[in-house]
């Protein structure tokens, strides 16, 4: 386990150890496990612990594309299908002439209701259609008690035919940059073309995110797979640590997101 621990933060340490306890519930009761909607860097952090263990996962979102998945650990003999992950993907009824709804709206009022945020998966806004998946074990507690959203009523109603879910509306382009050091304020000063004192004021203004969780730390070290959003400046994704160069400096592959016209 400490060989493991090495390569990832301090703060996902806790994470991993329960990763841990998922694949030794496998194999001692030799029977699947299905987690609670992951973010990609959990998910990344699941596939890290398993190595070549012969325990193995698929990940579902029911969404093309899906953001938040949840993960099925399963035996070798064991064949996963879709109703395996358990997941209801409703759309919300509402009164479209009178509110727009976005999605910090949704997420709210989802989290109002007592659940917390791993039962939620991708929020899906298009236009006036609104959807989002949830765990199986929370959806009847939802049409019961989830009847507002900023204020209006909603009605939720469940989406079967997978033709009828929204589809995602962003496309990442790769980018490669070579920067001096792996730190968040360099980082965002060569994908976003600013200085690092702008990224700094950023960061300690509380605007940006990494992995989904507010980073204030401008020192604050970045590994593969990170995703970093920043208010007004948009996400990106370290995508591959390619070496350094003959000076020490870090190349980077990034993903950076751009939104379809």
């Amino acid at each position: 386990m400490d060989s493991i621990f090495q390569h990832f933060r301090k703060e996902e340490q806790q994470f991993i150890e329960q990763v841990s306890g998922w694949m030794n519930e496998v194999e001692d009761r030799y029977t699947p496990k299905l987690t609670d909607f992951l973010d990609p860097r959990e998910r990344f952090i699941v596939k890290s612990v398993l190595g070549s263990n012969e325990i193995r996962m698929e990940s579902r979102g029911l969404f093309p594309d899906a953001e938040r998945q949840r993960v099925l650990l399963y035996p070798s003999y064991y064949e996963p299908t879709d109703e395996d992950f358990d997941i209801t993907v409703f759309e919300l009824k509402y009164p479209v002439k009178f509110v727009t709804l976005r999605h910090p709206d949704i997420l709210g009022s989802l989290m109002s209701v007592g659940l917390d945020r791993s039962k939620f998966g991708d929020i899906r806004i298009d236009g006036e259609r609104i959807q989002f998946a949830v765990a199986d074990e929370v959806s009847l507690y939802l049409q019961t008690n989830f009847v507002s959203a900023a204020k209006v009523k909603v009605q939720l109603i469940e989406v079967d035919d997978v033709s009828e879910m929204i589809t995602a509306t962003e496309e990442w382009h790769e980018e490669s940059h070579t920067v001096s050091s792996m730190r968040l304020d360099t980082v965002m000063s060569s994908v976003y073309n600013i200085s690092r004192q702008k990224a700094a004021v950023l960061i300690h203004g509380g605007k940006v995110k990494v992995n989904w969780t507010v980073q204030e730390q401008p020192s604050f070290e970045l590994h593969e797979s990170d995703m970093i959003s920043s208010r007004g400046f948009g996400r990106i994704k370290v995508l591959m640590i390619e070496g350094r160069t003959k000076k020490d400096k870090v190349r980077l592959q990034i993903g950076r997101l751009e939104q379809r016209k």
